[in-house]
Parts: structure tokens; sequence; C-alpha cells
């Protein structure tokens, strides 16, 4: 184990070398945001897009993104060009990183918070004038500090939530964000579909459930479904439940949902884009969910909205909803749903139904 960890120190400290530029960075004039990973994280991304084209609009803001997240930024305006990425794929990744090494930027941002080995050989190939990332622990024995790629650290700190932590990358460009919302962006005929299909439930207070979790295991089963949606119409018979469903799992879900027989439960359209599905979600009156992603969405539109998470409250505080309404129920599992409590869910749902109500009201 010494031995291995000792030659995996000794590769890490030669690729995170960096012989330092001279280089200002505020005047920087293109900058490149690595953030290849999960819808959520780039969700609550967003706003250091907003705010670095606010204060610097002549700066040019390439992504760097995945398969699964790129769709968030579309029809972004703060973002000029959008690169996908395959983390777990370097070599066919090399031709584009070659690209953007030809493009010369000023600044790379990297948001792990973690020494991630693929991120240090993007940087490497990118090469751009100054890497910035939030302060890492280190790795196999070897301090964040001995990490020379990284130009610039910003800090951690302790019980923020990841949106402030990844804002705080702009301190070195001497930013002050003047807003940590969401941002995004759905098309008038995204809008036009979810209105059209809601229009029929007008009368209603409209509640969103998504079953399923981008993680495997986070989910809510049928059973579980049929028990809320039925404790739910109790409290308030003046409610529609809409189930969301991933495209993959819509005839499979049509059916479980026609099996139980609830009028007053309905399929949502087939939503085939992420932007399809939070077209929908910014309609609706209070969403539910075991997802992160999806709790994210609710938060970028100021929905309320009830989670489900692990019991562990490091990983909460970092990813936790930020509608002004909001509750979440905790598992009994550190690392799993397993064992949360469905009385709980429903008694906060009956909750936000009633507080929501009443804010329409006032």
């Amino acid at each position: 184990m010494f031995i291995s960890n000792f030659i995996k120190a000794s590769i890490l400290r030669f690729l995170a070398r960096h012989k330092p530029i001279n280089f200002e960075i505020k005047n920087t004039k293109k900058i490149l945001f690595l953030r290849y990973d999960r819808i959520g994280d780039m969700i609550i991304t967003t706003p250091i897009f907003r705010e670095l084209k606010d204060k610097f609009p002549h700066v040019s803001i390439t992504v760097l993104a995945s398969k699964s997240n790129h769709e968030v930024l579309i029809n972004n305006p703060y973002i000029d060009n959008i690169v996908i990425n395959n983390k777990n794929n370097f070599i066919a990744d090399l031709p584009s990183l070659l690209r953007l090494r030809k493009q010369k930027f000023d600044v790379c941002v990297e948001f792990d918070h973690s020494v991630v080995p693929h991120a240090i050989l993007r940087l490497k190939v990118i090469k751009s004038k100054k890497n910035i990332s939030i302060k890492k622990e280190g790795r196999y024995g070897v301090s964040g500090d001995e990490l020379t790629l990284y130009d610039i650290y910003t800090e951690k700190p302790q019980k923020r939530h990841f949106r402030d932590i990844w804002l705080g990358l702009l301190e070195p460009f001497g930013i002050k964000p003047q807003s940590n919302n969401y941002d995004l962006f759905i098309s008038e005929k995204l809008n036009d579909k979810s209105r059209q299909f809601l229009k029929q439930f007008s009368s209603n207070f409209l509640i969103g459930i998504n079953l399923e979790g981008a993680v495997q295991g986070k989910k809510i089963t049928f059973s579980e479904l049929e028990k809320i949606c039925k404790e739910l119409y109790k409290f308030d018979n003046k409610i529609k439940i809409i189930i969301l469903c991933p495209p993959k799992n819509f005839l499979l879900f049509g059916k479980k949902i026609e099996q139980m027989g609830l009028s007053y439960v309905e399929i949502s359209y087939k939503t085939n884009t992420f932007l399809d599905v939070s077209a929908l979600v910014s309609h609706l009156d209070l969403i539910i969910t075991p997802d992160t992603s999806i709790s994210h969405v609710a938060s970028a539109f100021n929905i309320p909205v009830v989670t489900i998470h692990e019991n562990n409250q490091d990983s909460y505080e970092l990813f936790a909803p930020v509608s002004e309404l909001n509750r979440t129920v905790f598992s009994k599992s550190t690392n799993s749903l397993n064992g949360f409590s469905l009385d709980e869910l429903i008694f906060h749902s009956s909750e936000l139904i009633e507080l929501s109500q009443k804010e329409k009201n006032e």
C-alpha cells in the first residue's frame, strides 16, 4: 500500500506541476469553466456565470459540460460557448481539449474541492495562463498546496451551501455577487406546451411528484406513491397530482398509475428533455422529490418543494433546496433513502399545501 501510494503521489506531483505565468486576473478576456458532472451541480453553478458576465460583459465564457448536464445552459445569455466532455474517456476528449488549448484561455476554473486526476489531466492539456479552484485537502499524501497547477485557491467555508462556495471562485476577480439565484431559461415553445397540458386542471392545486433520482436507489415506490396520493387527497380534495416521468419509463409509469385508479392522479405528458420537464415544474404549485436535480429546478423557480434525503447533514447543507418554502424528510441511512418516514413526508407536504394556498390568498 505504501509503495502504491508513493507512486501515485509521485505521478500526481509530476502532473500538477506548473510554471507560474505573470498575468493579472482582472485582465481576463477568455475564461473556461470545467463543470462536466451532474445536472444538479450545473444548476447550482449557474449564478457564477451571470455574476461574472454582469461585472465583465466583455469576457467570453466557455463551459466544458457533460452530455447529461449541458442542456441546463441552453438559452443561457451569459454563456458564449458550450463544449461537451466525457469525464471517463480522456482519449475521446483529447481532440476537443486540444482545440480548447488553441483558444489560449486566460483562466480555467475547476469546481472540485478534492483532487481529481481527470480534471488535472484536462487542465494540463488546455494550458491556460491561470487555474483557479476551491481549496483542496490533497490526495495520496500530497497536500493541496503542493499542486502548483492551481495558481489560486478559494476557501470552502463550513456549513455553507455549494452555490455560495462556488460563487466564492469569483473573489479573485474582485466580484461581490449581487444574487445567488439559479438560472434556467425555458423557451416559449416549452412553456406553451406545459401551459396547454395544465389548462385542464386550472382550478386545482397542482402537485408534481418525481419518483426517481439520478442515483440508483433514490426513489419513491408505487406503493408509497399510492399512500401519499390518497392521504394528500384526504387533506385537500382540490389537488391534482402530476407524476413526473423519464421518457424511458413513460409506458410503465402510465400503466401503474392507471392501475391505481385514482381520478386525481395523472401522468405528465412525455417530457423528452431536461428543459421539457423543467418547464412543467415551473408551472406547478408543489414538488415532492427524492432527486436533488428536480429539487434544484423547483428552487430555480421558487416552487415549494418537499425532498427526501439520506441522513447526512454535511451533504444536505451543501445541496439543500433553496425555495422559500421547503421541507426535507431524512432517511435512517447515511448513504441511501432507506427508512424515510412516509407519514412525515405526507405531513410536510400537507403543511406546504396549506402555506402555499395561504400565500396565494393574501
